[in-house]
């Protein structure tokens, strides 16, 4: 495979992650304007939230191992970092447009440090843990275990990117750097393992494309999927139920 092509077996799984967070979306809009009694915060919904961000970051941290090691033929030093760092910097941006769109619709706990910022940021320092390789598999592990760790602990508002906050504190999106930096992590362990050089080193069985195409298509505009499904979920909930949603 060129150095430029894609895997579909990345895009699939990334595709696999956005079908998940656009049924969890749903039916937490649904319990959140009381059209239907759904209970997402606990049970069997909230370990399908934490799976599916868990797929998410896993997949951001695959495709961040492959595309450093392609980028390294071409650029060095400071070039190399200033790709990853204006990558981030794009996707965190996105993110406070998420900030600002879920405080203007919300007001109460609308989204200050969600997973587009935790992406971006970690995009951004992912030039500081290339280098570790597979030993970043050990690295989030400790990334998880401090997050374990700090989370009962409360503190004041600038600590939330790390996983401190007020006892007040509430956000419909919460992702802070420990502990889901650490799946990142072991994200970019298991790409420079799966994918050394950026390379697939193992056959995959042919994947019928009628089949995985559709999810594909999602995983190849999983940015733009995520920052337009929301507004379109709300569109659909209002026109067949006619409950204040918009």
């Amino acid at each position: 495979m060129s150095g430029t092509a894609r895997y579909p077996e990345v895009d699939l799984l990334r595709g696999i992650a956005i079908v998940m967070m656009i049924i969890f979306h749903t039916l937490f809009d649904l319990a959140f304007f009381r059209i239907m009694p759904i209970d997402v915060s606990d049970g069997f919904w909230r370990y399908f939230a934490y799976a599916t961000a868990s797929l998410f970051l896993l997949v951001v941290g695959v495709s961040l191992a492959i595309s450093h090691a392609r980028a390294v033929s071409n650029l060095h030093g400071p070039a190399l970092v200033k790709k990853f760092l204006l990558r981030g910097a794009g996707i965190f941006c996105c993110g406070l447009l998420v900030t600002v769109a879920t405080w203007w619709y919300l007001k109460e706990g609308f989204v200050i440090f969600g997973i587009l910022h935790l992406i971006g940021v970690a995009v951004m320092l992912s030039p500081l843990f290339f280098r570790f390789r597979t030993w970043n598999a050990a690295i989030g592990i400790v990334f998880i275990a401090l997050g374990w760790i700090l989370a009962p602990i409360p503190g004041p508002m600038g600590l939330l990117v790390f996983g401190i906050h007020p006892l007040t504190f509430q956000s419909v999106d919460y992702t802070p750097v420990f502990p889901w930096m650490g799946l990142v992590l072991i994200g970019m362990a298991a790409g420079e393992f799966a994918y050394p050089g950026g390379e697939r080193q193992w056959a995959l069985p042919e994947l019928p494309a009628r089949t995985i195409g559709p999810l594909t298509f999602l995983g190849r505009h999983s940015l733009v999927i995520y920052l337009v499904h929301q507004p379109v979920i709300l569109l659909v909930l209002y026109l067949m139920t006619g409950a204040p949603v918009i």
